[in-house]
């Protein structure tokens, strides 16, 4: 994939959902919420100032992140489906 986010953005590939609740039970796709977990496939450069300063992104590829919700831009590239943040939609980096 040929595809790299500008400035402070990042493309997120969203984890998975779970596919039986924790007791066993099956979950159809129509009932399964959108995960708000992923992995950062591409990161930007850093935020660019106003006096011309670029600040690095304190995340990077390969990152697992949580995120909001409904944060983000969703896109499709090549059959996949993507999403593109801003830094500040990241909620937190899981170790």
């Amino acid at each position: 994939m040929n595809l790299r986010p500008l400035h402070d953005r990042v493309l997120v590939k969203r984890l998975e959902g779970a596919e039986t609740t924790a007791s066993g039970l099956f979950i159809p796709d129509s009932a399964k919420e959108k995960p708000q977990q992923g992995t950062i496939v591409a990161a930007g450069d850093g935020r660019l100032l106003k006096n011309g300063q670029r600040i690095a992104l304190d995340v990077h590829a390969g990152d697992r992140i949580l995120f909001g919700k409904y944060s983000g831009s969703e896109v499709t590239v090549a059959g996949e489906e993507l999403i593109i943040l801003r830094e500040d939609e990241i909620l937190a980096v899981l170790g």
